[in-house]
């Protein structure tokens, strides 16, 4: 049986066109002399002035997302396994229109340079809206998401600098089977110390 005979629509990739020589890339892709830091699912280009967090869960201090703060803004990442075949951005996408809508926020639709995106207005308690942009790119066997809060949300000279962040992040799907839209699995970066 193959995927296709699941009953589910396959959905096209998206994701900009120079996408395997201009990034985000996949690891078979990357320039394999370049300093990455190492996060398991994902290796970052260290640049100055960039923060790097990493978002972990409370319960099982499993680590969920990579936060990285850049001319004044917020990029937070996260990798998963996709098919071979389709991509999972357009139905990524509308979850997160009906994630927002139930929280009283609202969602613009609109084309950036990885393709469609969303433009979205939080609500947060006893403050002013938080704005955020949500981009995502399908690769091979991988989807990365992205989440741009802060600056580069709104103005475009910020969310340029922040888009060629997002650019450099080199993607490690591994050979290990995953299904479709499980987290590809993050760590700390390696300290020297032998593992």
């Amino acid at each position: 049986m193959s995927d296709t005979d699941s009953g589910a629509i396959e959905q096209p990739k998206s994701g900009p066109a120079d996408r395997a020589t201009a990034g985000p890339l996949d690891e078979a892709e990357a320039n394999a002399v370049r300093p990455y830091v190492d996060l398991g699912g994902v290796k970052i280009l260290p640049r100055p002035e960039l923060g790097l967090r990493l978002e972990v869960e409370e319960g099982s201090k499993r680590v969920v997302a990579v936060s990285l703060d850049y001319a004044g803004s917020t990029l937070q990442v996260q990798p998963f396994a996709a098919p071979r075949s389709s991509g999972l951005w357009h139905e990524i996408r509308a979850q997160i229109v009906d994630q927002i809508a139930r929280q009283g926020g609202t969602t613009t639709p609109q084309d950036g340079v990885f393709g469609p995106e969303l433009l979205a207005e939080i609500p947060v308690a006893g403050a002013a809206p938080r704005h955020a942009r949500f981009i995502g790119v399908d690769g091979p066997r991988w989807f990365l998401r992205g989440v741009i809060a802060g600056q580069g949300a709104t103005d475009r000279e910020a969310g340029a600098k922040v888009e060629d962040l997002f650019r450099s992040i080199v993607v490690v799907r591994g050979t290990t089977p995953m299904p479709p839209r499980d987290l590809i699995p993050l760590h700390m970066p390696a300290t020297g110390a032998p593992a």
